[in-house]
């Protein structure tokens, strides 16, 4: 088996140029616009919104500003599937047509998808969305074909900044390690990595540093598998069933007596 791959996104040198959206588009032939409509999102001059089934990569555009505007900052990130070491929407697939590749990289299959949708809800990240042509679950896939080829993802390739860099998972994470030490040297102490560690859904493939929290970003702070709502739900079922049991208990009481009365 190939060593994992993946992508380390560094927001800090993003110029928001969205060259990686692009390349995502014309490597994987998605359509460049939705329903044929061309219409401005009103968020800052981020107009692809999110992830869905035809934006693989989507380029967030943080607007951070005062109330009169004067002081403030822009952040823009990358985003895209995390290649979860732990996915949900694997664990959840009832047609295996989301697989583990060699290359430890999560694909959708879209000729074994039934378009049941039940990977949509089990993605903490939102990635997921079905792609209105081929009515089939759709998101990134680390370009598998590029990288069976020898070749590097389309994304990583055209970012002209190395805001995102692709390589060996192991190389990457010495090299954010690194980016951190250097932020915080020139005094961002807020940099962070998220995902780095296998503390996250046992590591993210495609993980990120951060200048803020992850809820700025639109990333939830501690994701989870859908597993993990197994055994508090089954404790909830198996309370209720003993509330429901007791009552109708009672209530079969109640009326014993009142029958016994009325005789």
């Amino acid at each position: 088996m190939a060593e994992p791959m993946g992508f380390f996104t560094d927001p800090t040198v993003c110029i928001g140029c969205k060259a990686c959206e692009v390349a995502c588009k014309q490597w994987n032939q998605l359509p460049a616009l939705d329903d044929e409509r061309s219409t401005l999102s009103g968020d800052s001059y981020d107009n692809t919104r999110k992830l869905d089934g035809t934006h693989w990569r989507h380029v967030k555009f943080i607007e951070q500003f005062d109330d009169d505007r004067r002081d403030g900052r822009w952040t823009m990130l990358s985003d895209v599937c995390k290649h979860c070491v732990q996915a949900g929407c694997l664990e959840v697939c009832p047609t295996n047509a989301i697989i583990r590749t060699e290359f430890d990289t999560v694909v959708i299959q879209s000729d074994t998808c039934n378009g049941c949708k039940a990977c949509l809800a089990a993605c903490p990240f939102g990635v997921i969305d079905i792609n209105p042509v081929s009515n089939t679950a759709q998101k990134c896939t680390l370009c598998y074909d590029r990288l069976q080829a020898g070749m590097e993802p389309a994304c990583s390739q055209a970012c002209p900044t190395d805001s995102i860099v692709f390589g060996p998972v192991w190389q990457l994470k010495q090299r954010a390690a690194r980016r951190v030490e250097q932020l915080h040297a020139a005094g961002e102490k807020r940099a962070v990595l998220y995902g780095a560690d296998d503390k996250m859904l046992g590591g993210l493939n495609a993980f990120f540093l951060l200048v803020d929290r992850p809820e700025v970003y639109g990333l939830p702070p501690d994701p989870k598998m859908p597993s993990r709502n197994l055994a508090p739900g089954a404790w909830f079922s198996v309370l209720g069933a003993i509330v429901v049991g007791l009552v109708s208990v009672f209530n079969f009481r109640d009326r014993r007596a009142d029958d016994i009365d009325g005789a």
